[in-house]
């Protein structure tokens, strides 16, 4: 081994001592309430498929038509020969599900975040973020070279603190927060950031990755669910979850959009999203806009679960939301109960340090609208099971 690189060789296996190295599992099977894991039938638990759409027939056709019509790839960055009339129906789509007056598509909602905040602060700029905000928050703001000041998680009046303490020192200032914070499954107070932030000439911004789709009206989000259309002056998505698809989305101001058009890099600079997928969007668009009834699914499955796993004396955290995080502490007990999980049939993976701060490990429960009442009785069961087994419950 090259010596420029033994400590890389080091650095994975203090990540092994510590329960911290991510062994990754592979499917072989379409995405659902069940998988097949590493040669395995398992119940899933993980996935953030939570309309169950990954696999939706109605999207596979879509695809399959459009490649039929337009080929496979773009071929290109949308600023030279990239941009297809799919991608600006799906554009126009999702502004008018969002009741929004414009979005623009990007790669992924990691790249969104990319996109969005280093066109919009720079070096002598000042970013307020919530301290829980996602990587693709974190990599987006540090590559702006703003000033990052973080406030406490979903504390407005700590926001507030920090906005009359530093607001005036700069001449732009932009306030991120996610909507659904991903590992604890709560909702950041939008309502509250927005009645605040009017007051300091700030653009508010809110990443909505796990909220679209199923918080408000049919899963148009949580500027919805607060009623703050046409107060929010960005909001950031990915269709990699409840869309089941791939890809990113940035809905709001028009202004903001036409700027991303001109100075987003990843859509200057990277390929257009694939045909496949756009076209698989705008048929979970039609869905999401013929019916609530995955979306109303998914909130049952999720009150049942989450209930049922508070009686059994598990602690479910403080999520308001699908997501059930099982707090363990330690990562290599999380990582244990995760294993004997996998062993009973079950598939939900440990989260540890750096994903969430050390002793506060944890098993992340997704629950999807795909999953029925048996299949979420079989995993309360093994759930059960092995909290017993590891002295949890």
């Amino acid at each position: 081994m090259a010596k420029q690189l033994e400590w890389i060789e080091k650095e994975l296996d203090n990540l092994k001592e510590a329960g911290l190295y991510n062994r990754i599992r592979t499917l072989d099977s379409p995405q659902g309430a069940w998988l097949v894991v590493d040669g395995k039938r398992v119940l899933n638990f993980c996935s953030n498929n939570y309309l169950g759409l990954a696999n939706h027939p109605r999207l596979l056709e879509a695809a399959r038509k459009a490649m039929e019509k337009y080929g496979l790839g773009p071929a290109a960055v949308r600023t030279i020969a990239g941009t297809m009339e799919l991608h600006l129906e799906f554009e126009e789509r999702m502004a008018k599900f969002k009741k929004v007056d414009s979005s623009i598509s990007l790669q992924s909602g990691f790249n969104a975040n990319l996109a969005t905040i280093p066109a919009l602060v720079g070096k002598e700029d000042v970013i307020f973020s919530d301290e829980l905000n996602h990587a693709s928050i974190i990599d987006g703001s540090r590559l702006s070279g703003a000033q990052i000041v973080r406030y406490a998680h979903c504390d407005p009046a700590d926001l507030k603190r920090q906005l009359d303490q530093h607001r005036q020192k700069f001449p732009r200032a932009l306030v991120i927060t996610d909507g659904v914070f991903s590992m604890d499954g709560d909702i950041a107070p939008l309502d509250q950031i927005y009645e605040i932030v009017q007051n300091y000439e700030a653009v508010l911004m809110v990443d909505d990755a796990h909220g679209e789709g199923v918080l408000g009206q049919g899963g148009r989000g949580i500027v919805d669910h607060f009623h703050l259309h046409g107060k929010v002056d960005i909001e950031v998505g990915t269709l990699s979850k409840a869309f089941g698809v791939v890809g990113g989305v940035v809905a709001g101001n028009p202004l903001v959009v036409e700027w991303l058009r001109q100075r987003g890099r990843p859509f200057l600079f990277s390929s257009a999203m694939t045909v496949p997928d756009t076209a698989a969007c705008i048929a979970a668009l039609d869905l999401l806009e013929e019916s609530t009834e995955l979306v109303d699914r998914l909130w049952e499955n999720a009150r049942y679960f989450k209930a049922e796993m508070k009686t059994l004396g598990f602690d479910t955290g403080l999520s308001a939301t699908p997501i059930t995080p099982v707090m363990l502490g330690e990562a290599p007990l999380a990582q244990q109960f995760s294993r004997e999980l996998f062993d009973n049939g079950v598939f939900a993976m440990a989260i540890g340090f750096p994903t969430v701060p050390r002793g506060k490990a944890r098993i992340r429960v997704m629950i999807s609208a795909a999953h029925e009442r048996a299949d979420l009785d079989r995993g309360l069961e093994v759930f059960k099971q092995v909290g017993k087994n590891l002295g949890v419950i």
